[in-house]
């Protein structure tokens, strides 16, 4: 498989992920001896927490867009994306431009709070999708409003919501808990994509590929290619 991530932190000295050049360099050969062929660059950007200057963003993601190309015998072909925490005016920043999009399209990675209560994810979803968006739930499996009833994953699948889930959490690392109810959603189809979140090569490195495996073993190749080859095409436009 030619697996795409469409989460991770791998812009050096941005957010919490890459410290510097070199961690980028490790990140990207791990990635590409896992199988990883296309990666959307997602830093953080919470109001309060990680706003990084976008001429910073899009400086670092050129130079780690040539680092990739030169990674392996092929390169990973790496586009800019943001991992945007739920704020009341997302989609006007969105829309002047003052923050991405995954890869130029209308998805939008959106990241919440874990304690949120459904009613404001299923609002910021709400304003999001009206404004033409595509919400990409981050981490869906973090969240207590999901965690605690199933039937609001379903309701805000219904809405117009993508479902990503960690690589991590499915392959147990996040805990027993957290792999069980990975599980569930895998099994009720409820996922669009896997990621890696990855945001170093020690303490939170990329698992992509041992996850696409265990997919693949457990959910068979047809899931596998949709969640980490075909979904991820439709951001990126091929």
């Amino acid at each position: 498989m030619r697996l795409t991530d469409i989460h991770c932190h791998i812009l050096p000295g941005i957010d919490d992920g890459a410290a510097n050049g070199k961690m980028t360099v490790s990140m990207l050969r791990k990635a590409y001896a896992e199988g990883v062929r296309r990666i959307i660059v997602t830093p953080h950007y919470r109001r309060g927490m990680f706003e990084p200057p976008m001429d910073k963003v899009y400086k670092r993601y050129l130079q780690v867009r040539k680092k990739a190309s030169e990674i392996g015998a092929f390169g990973i072909e790496v586009y800019l994306g943001c991992e945007y925490h739920r704020h009341s005016d997302m989609a006007e920043v969105l829309e002047s431009g003052r923050r991405p999009t995954m890869a130029g399209s209308r998805y939008v990675l959106t990241e919440f709070s874990s304690v949120d209560p459904y009613s404001r994810v299923r609002g910021t979803l709400y304003e999001l999708v009206t404004a033409g968006y595509i919400p990409i739930i981050a981490h869906a499996e973090r969240y207590q409003a999901f965690f605690e009833n199933m039937e609001n994953v379903a309701d805000a699948s219904a809405l117009g919501a993508m479902i990503q889930i960690n690589a991590d959490s499915l392959v147990g690392e996040s805990g027993f808990k957290t792999k069980q109810f990975c599980k569930k959603l895998m099994k009720k189809d409820m996922v669009q994509f896997i990621a890696s979140d990855a945001h170093n090569i020690k303490d939170r490195p990329s698992r992509l590929g041992q996850c696409a495996k265990y997919v693949e073993r457990k959910w068979g190749r047809d899931r596998a290619l949709r969640i980490f080859e075909e979904n991820p095409s439709r951001i990126i436009g091929r």
